[in-house]
């Protein structure tokens, strides 16, 4: 009965922009600690760590990344690296040759074209090899203190299930998301939707018993 009554109540509606900062409040309130996971101490080992967490988990870059960083602290010493000396220290994490190949390919060009640093401008990045729209906009936030929103896997089914957008398209979900949130809140999003993915909102099986924000829910799994 609970879904009913629910569904009946918020489905015929889109969410508001009040409403998406109240939902934005209450997940604030159950997930005080959310932001980036990555390990990293400059805008390069970020790039980094970003380019190797794409489908795999943030603990799993964080046990690679110190030894990733202490073999090749800077782009020229990536740059100048072997495929196989790069697979050995990331050969735990998944698509390690893609990723082998990506992250030498991109210090590479940073060298060529930006003398080794990285720079923070959306286009500029997404023309780095193995850069997409998701690790651009990480890169933004996280290293340029800009106000972005990346669209990844949890980003992308927790904003779709609960109502804040309404779209198949990553680039379209991303485009709804900065229509009805807070401009100055959209890097807080990112993370927020990020740990409401990972703890609660899940991709089998979501716990909406406990959700914080089931009242605001467009598609709760509740009998």
């Amino acid at each position: 009965m609970l879904r009913i009554t629910i569904m009946s109540k918020t489905n015929r509606s889109k969410i508001t922009k009040k409403e998406a900062a109240e939902i934005l409040d209450l997940l604030k309130e159950e997930y005080p600690e959310a932001g980036c996971a990555l390990h990293y101490d400059s805008p390069y080992h970020l790039l980094l760590a970003v380019m190797l967490s794409a489908q795999t988990t943030d603990v799993s870059v964080n046990k690679i990344t110190p030894e990733l960083f202490r073999r090749f602290p800077e782009p020229e010493d990536l740059a100048a690296a072997s495929q196989d000396e790069v697979i050995d220290i990331i050969r735990s994490i998944g698509l390690y040759k893609n990723k082998s190949k990506n992250i030498i390919s991109m210090s590479q060009v940073l060298m060529e074209k930006y003398d080794g640093v990285v720079p923070g401008d959306f286009k500029k990045l997404t023309e780095l090899p193995g850069v997409g729209r998701k690790t651009a906009n990480v890169v933004l936030a996280e290293g340029f203190g800009e106000q972005r929103i990346a669209v990844d896997t949890h980003v992308f089914r927790v904003s779709n299930r609960i109502g804040l957008s309404n779209s198949e398209s990553v680039l379209e979900t991303e485009k709804q998301l900065m229509a009805v949130l807070p401009e100055k809140r959209w890097t807080e999003a990112h993370h927020l939707l990020i740990f409401h993915g990972r703890r609660c909102c899940s991709a089998r099986k979501p716990q909406c018993n406990r959700c914080p924000i089931l009242e605001h829910c467009r598609h709760p799994e509740i009998l």
